[in-house]
């Protein structure tokens, strides 16, 4: 049963794929080497022709201009760090480009990215109060976005502690992992991102789920080794393979061959890409998969008895190690499709994982470890909750907001919005 839905589950994922490449195929930059691309409108929507833009570091300088349709793609002469400058005096009488300015800094390592630069009427104290205003729906579905992106990797952290009681701190690694994978049959190995995605987590899946559980985690279960042993090996080998990634991959930002820039869509007045929508199209489409799954598969239901009493379990049948071996390999599936959802999205980098892990524990802890949809809900909550907190404090301590939270809930509600007091402690 589990093997047909685990074939089903990749058979869809790879249809997914096939889409995405075909649908976002045709939005894809023409650029294909270092360079930034991009549009350029009015507060109306009113594409801005003539809209002078400079890329330019101590070594090169390109200026280039927006079309008739507001849009600008200008290639860099090499890799490296740039300024990318608009000339605000090519700009209409009376706009002006809304924060962080007309200046940005921006690092090519391989292929093209894409920026929007948001204009605004005037710059009137009243004005910026209604432009902070407008952010709030834009933030809001950025967080969405994000929530989306963070519930597949918490979905795995919350099963694999439901079923364990193994609080995982590499499990961020397991993004990262899954990033790389997937740049590397893409970039080094020259597949498109139609094979790579399916190749990579069908090999994420068994490599850094399947064979991780069975030569490690395994084995410490059967010595007793106790829930804080185990958890202080996750912190090891969380440091050994993100210093391994370091080592292999290098400290720079990475980017998959396709749809590394994208010009973004303006829907009802918020800005988004077509592959941010595609992905969450996917990342919809596998999470109510994975909670159909839970919710009505022999296996699912094994993998709740696990988690509400193993002991339980074991005395009427139910094999639990093979129900753990079954949810280590879901769970790096999850994850690796997290991960080159974020390298898709932005870039691929080494610490990744680590960035994201708190937010997973933050968004588990809010829902309730252990907990199905715990996971869903508070990744959710938290994306959206990171995205809107930038209205009031800097965006560089976004993440504080969520980790607020998370100190919250563990004083007030420990076992979270969906959690039971009898399952903590």
């Amino acid at each position: 049963m589990f093997k047909r839905s685990v074939s089903r589950g990749l058979f869809t994922s790879f249809l997914l794929s096939i889409f995405l490449t075909v649908f976002m195929g045709a939005q894809a930059s023409a650029l294909e080497g270092p360079g930034i691309t991009g549009k350029i409108s009015d507060p109306s929507g009113k594409p801005l022709s003539g809209v002078s833009i400079t890329l330019a570091n101590d070594e090169n300088s390109v200026t280039g201009v927006t079309d008739q349709n507001g849009q600008f793609e200008i290639a860099a002469p090499t890799a490296g760090k740039y300024l990318v400058t608009i000339d605000v005096s090519s700009l209409p009488e009376g706009i002006s480009i809304a924060d962080p300015g007309p200046q940005r800094e921006i690092v090519f390592i391989q292929g093209p990215k894409g920026l929007i630069f948001k204009t605004q009427v005037g710059t009137s104290a009243d004005q910026i109060i209604e432009k902070r205003d407008s952010k709030v729906p834009q933030l809001i579905v950025d967080g969405l976005l994000f929530g989306l992106t963070i519930a597949l990797g918490a979905m795995g952290l919350n099963l694999i502690f439901g079923t364990t009681g193994l609080t995982n701190f590499s499990h961020g690694e397991l993004l990262t992992f899954g990033a790389f994978t997937a740049w590397t049959l893409n970039y080094l190995v020259g597949l498109n991102m139609l094979l790579a995605v399916p190749l990579s987590l069908m090999m994420s899946a068994f490599l850094w789920g399947w064979v991780q559980n069975r030569y490690l985690w395994k084995p410490l279960r059967r010595r007793g080794t106790g829930l804080m042993g185990m958890m202080i090996v996750s912190i090891g080998l969380a440091l050994t393979l993100r210093y391994t990634a370091l080592a292999t991959f290098g400290g720079s930002p990475r980017n998959y061959n396709q749809y590394a820039a994208q010009p973004g869509l303006n829907i009802f007045g918020v800005a988004v890409t077509p592959k941010a929508i595609i992905l969450a199209v996917i990342e919809i489409v596998v999470l109510a998969i994975v909670l159909y799954w839970l919710k009505n598969s022999k296996i699912g239901k094994a993998t709740r008895a696990v988690r509400d009493n193993p002991d339980l379990a074991s005395a009427t049948g139910i094999d639990v190690e093979r129900v753990i071996s079954y949810v280590w390999t879901l769970g790096a599936f999850l994850a690796a499709l997290a991960g080159i959802t974020i390298g898709i999205n932005q870039d691929v980098s080494w610490r990744m994982g680590q960035i994201l892990l708190l937010i997973m524990f933050a968004s588990v802890t809010l829902g309730g470890l252990g907990t199905i949809y715990g996971a869903l809900i508070g990744s959710l909550t938290i994306g959206v909750l990171i995205q809107v907190s930038t209205l009031v404090i800097p965006t560089e301590l976004k993440t504080v907001s969520a980790l607020f939270v998370m100190i919250l809930m563990l004083l007030f509600r420990p076992q979270g919005i969906l959690g039971k007091r009898e399952r903590v402690g």
